[in-house]
């Protein structure tokens, strides 16, 4: 449960739901698993999987939420494969060739039977809402994915309103002068980072387990290349990889906080992800604040 990626999305109305209501609006779009023609289906588990059934888990007013996502696996290779040997039967037979239309329509053919009998794998997405600090906070790194979690929640509310997280100044610029000086108070830079030539198709380079601060590096920061991404670790509490699009990926709890996790007693899987996601939403609070501040501020224009 401890997520490993954050992205940020301000919400632009107050979420005012009950708990009780969110669940019934949630069991409406609730999972169920791909039908004999579905290529995909998505919709709400709980978030403690086998150990729950509430499809909304609160935790000091944040509440989990789980978005699975089921795919049927027919690989296009297949599909081809099927395909050629269809199609050279009726050359064969037929003394003719096969035509772009006809080939459309023996490939849907194809595809309608081979669906009901493709394996199927199914993902799970994990975002909470904090509806005192206005975010909802999604571990992903892909917006794609995002988008479709955010979507789902829209049409099982019926409307919401939200933005991803804007920030004042750039952050390409600003971690650019972290590495040339330091980062602001409580971050430290770590031994990785991505830079970019400002130019479209410009060069990048990436460099990691290497101090930062080295002669190379500072060539290609005089040379006008920009920090796109960089390794920070936080006040001794996380480390992580802040990125110019805001996205924070490889979201690492120190040992510090994982042993105060440790600590807690648990006397089972529905208590112990209570806890987790406690401690987690409250390192959370402490530090979203601190890297938006870091960024110059939220931009709500």
């Amino acid at each position: 449960m401890w997520f490993r990626n954050l992205l940020l999305y301000r919400l632009n109305e107050p979420f005012e739901i009950p708990p009780e209501k969110l669940e019934q609006q949630l069991a409406e779009h609730a999972f169920t698993p791909c039908g004999g023609l579905d290529t995909h289906r998505s919709g709400w588990e709980s978030p403690l999987g086998r150990h729950g059934r509430e499809l909304c888990h609160q935790s000091d007013g944040r509440l989990m939420l789980c978005l699975r996502r089921e795919d049927r696996l027919l690989p296009p290779a297949v599909i081809r494969e099927e395909l050629e040997q269809k199609i050279s039967a009726i050359e064969e037979s037929e003394a003719r060739p096969v035509g772009r239309k006809e080939k459309s329509s023996i490939r849907d053919e194809i595809v309608v039977d081979l669906l009901p009998r493709a394996l199927t794998r199914s993902q799970h997405l994990f975002a909470y809402i904090d509806p005192r600090a206005g975010l909802i906070v999604i571990d992903s790194a892909s917006t794609t994915r995002a988008e479709e979690l955010l979507n789902l929640l829209r049409e099982t509310l019926g409307s919401l309103r939200v933005s991803p997280l804007r920030v004042s100044h750039s952050p390409a610029l600003l971690m650019t002068r972290w590495l040339e000086n330091q980062p602001p108070s409580g971050f430290v830079a770590g031994d990785e980072c991505e830079l970019k030539e400002p130019v479209d198709n410009g060069a990048v380079i990436r460099v990691r387990k290497m101090i930062l601060d080295s002669p190379d590096l500072r060539q290609h920061l005089d040379a006008g290349m920009q920090v796109t991404r960089l390794a920070l670790a936080w006040q001794e509490r996380l480390n992580c990889v802040l990125g110019d699009d805001l996205c924070i990926r490889r979201l690492r709890f120190t040992d510090l906080v994982m042993e105060a996790a440790a600590e807690v007693d648990a006397d089972d899987a529905a208590a112990r992800f209570d806890a987790d996601f406690a401690l987690m939403g409250a390192e959370l609070a402490n530090f979203i604040p601190a890297i938006v501040e870091a960024l110059g501020g939220e931009d709500r224009a």
